[in-house]
């Protein structure tokens, strides 16, 4: 399997502005925060504030040494110029920067290609270590996988990129991935959760059969499992009470153990062979430092024994 530094990487989407403007100064401080805390895995994007998440991370490695850290970054949606919509925000895809330009779907050889040339421009590097494929099934799965994936693996022929795969919240594009012998690494976007265990169905008995890795996103459902205290958004969107009722539930019982709620939510996913790392986001450099505090609290094996008794996790 892929070697990717863990457990702890940090997901860029948030250095792009995600929900909120945060400055040049409080992105390097989160990213400072990441760096003394020994994350070395950096997780960025394209779509992450039209390419400023990129620049961001971009900017603070070209301070550190480029053999100490792991970069990924994604590709299938290029970034167009769009002067027209200079003075609106990009609040249709949540992410409070001008919307100076526009995603525009390729997943052709070409396309892959030009997206990772202007991904390395952006970021300021000679090269990244791992390219995922970004959400192909809100494109098209079975094209964007049958011209995406080939290209992505000649990129890794020629010595371009180190590992490549797929980085989507779709089973079916996980599984589809894993399947076809192209892939090193899967990103599963919050579908190996306290609240999802979806991957346990296809994907995660094709990447242990396939040695694909795994790093698990969106470990906290969008932030239901980031406090104590479940509350906030699931996928995106307001939680359904039901889900919210489940939450509190497995809430209870990680403090009957005296595990917090998002203590445990780090940790369930580790307990997979082929996930590598976990990879959070944050908006403060405390957010950092308090999920690093986390990740290195033991959890009793027994909480996970009681929340399966329960029903509230799979086996």
């Amino acid at each position: 399997m892929t070697s990717v530094p863990g457990p702890f990487a940090l997901g860029a989407a948030n250095l792009g502005n995600l929900y909120a403007p945060m400055s040049d100064a409080q992105a390097h401080a989160v990213l400072d925060a990441a760096w003394d805390c020994g994350i070395r895995y950096f997780d960025t994007a394209p779509h992450y504030g039209l390419g400023l998440s990129e620049r961001r991370l971009g900017a603070f490695l070209a301070g550190k040494p480029r053999a100490e850290f792991v970069v990924s970054t994604k590709a299938g949606r290029r970034l167009v110029p769009d002067p027209a919509g200079a003075g609106r925000l990009d609040e249709a895809n949540r992410f409070a920067v001008p919307a100076d330009h526009r995603r525009v779907w390729d997943f052709t050889a070409d396309g892959v290609r030009r997206g990772l040339e202007e991904s390395l421009t952006r970021m300021g590097l000679d090269s990244v270590d791992v390219v995922y494929l970004h959400d192909p099934e809100e494109y098209d799965l079975d094209s964007a996988l049958a011209s995406g994936l080939p290209a992505l693996a000649a990129l890794r022929a020629e010595g371009v990129v180190r590992a490549v795969g797929v980085g989507s919240k779709s089973v079916a594009a996980l599984a589809a991935a894993a399947r076809s012998g192209l892939a090193d690494l899967l990103m599963v976007a919050g579908r190996f959760t306290l609240l999802d265990q979806s991957a346990l169905d296809e994907v995660l008995p094709e990447c242990r059969t396939r040695s694909v890795a795994v790093a698990a996103a969106s470990v906290f459902n969008s932030g239901l499992l980031a406090t104590p205290e479940p509350s906030g958004h699931y996928e995106y969107a307001p939680a359904p009470p039901d889900v919210v009722v489940t939450a509190r539930e497995i809430a209870a019982v990680c403090a009957e153990f005296g595990v917090d709620l998002p203590t445990a939510a780090l940790h369930f996913p580790l307990r997979e062979p082929a996930v590598r790392a976990v990879v959070v986001g944050a908006a403060t450099p405390e957010e950092v430092r308090q999920n690093a505090r986390r990740l290195r609290t033991a959890v009793p094996g027994e909480l996970w024994t009681t929340l399966r008794d329960k029903g509230l996790i799979r086996a």
